[in-house]
């Protein structure tokens, strides 16, 4: 099912809201639109239940490592009771979400208007689309009880970042965050408990990430945290169902 907000044609963009000083009414409608964008955010995923966002690049193909066990970690989210969410584009979102409607759980995307990437992939039961990554990444947020984080670009770092921010800054409450790609993070984990925790620009509670390469440590990681009780065994089929009504 496709929740899109609005066209994605529509002149009123992120690119002009963000460009400078505007003429005001120009930007009370570009405001009216983020929050438009947040208000069917939150229709169309108000039901899904426990879910967790697999963040990770676009770039690779479909026979890359990352990409498997991306595949891998939806599945096994999937038949742990979890709904996917991505941001709905190729590459490992596509893998984690083929993975979990395979596994028969919910996979959804909260697709964005980028110029240098696809479009939706085809292994969603819900699309929503946004042209306000703002707005894109509260609604993630908003739905998500824990993260995994596959390896990515400056889009990946971007949304993982956030969250760590708003965690840091009590904005939020502690969420479940597991870093998967043990030879693509390590680097950045060595930088961030050997160098942000000595100077001290981090607080101790918010250095050290848990990290893993298997989908079943991942999820029994994610299953221990409070703030991700064990969802109940879900109807699948109900949901697939509803989502595709």
């Amino acid at each position: 099912m496709d929740y899109s907000v609005r066209d994605v044609t529509h002149s009123v963009t992120e690119e002009a809201l963000l460009r400078g000083p505007d003429d005001l009414l120009f930007d009370f409608d570009r405001g009216f639109q983020v929050f438009h964008e947040l208000v069917g955010g939150c229709r169309a995923l108000h039901d899904i239940g426990p879910a967790v966002t697999v963040f990770g690049s676009a770039r690779f193909r479909e026979d890359h490592r990352y990409n498997k066990l991306a595949k891998a970690v939806g599945r096994r989210l999937a038949e742990g009771g979890y709904a996917v969410i991505t941001g709905g584009g190729p590459g490992i979102m596509e893998a984690a979400n083929r993975g979990a409607k395979e596994a028969g759980g919910l996979s959804i995307g909260c697709t964005i208007t980028l110029p240098h990437e696809q479009g939706a992939n085809l292994h969603l039961d819900r699309r929503v689309h946004f042209d306000y990554s703002l707005a894109r990444k509260v609604v993630l947020v908003k739905y998500s009880c824990a993260f995994v984080v596959m390896p990515g670009g400056y889009g990946t770092l971007d949304e993982i970042f956030e969250v760590a921010n708003l965690m840091a800054a009590g904005k939020i409450d502690r969420f479940p965050v597991v870093a998967m790609g043990s030879d693509y993070w390590t680097p950045m984990l060595t930088f961030i408990e050997d160098i942000m925790l000595r100077e001290g620009t981090i607080d101790d509670r918010f250095a050290h990430v848990f990290h893993t390469d298997s989908p079943e440590q991942a999820l029994a990681h994610i299953d221990r945290h409070p703030r991700c009780p064990r969802p109940s065994p879900l109807n699948f089929a109900g949901s697939r169902a509803m989502a595709t009504a």
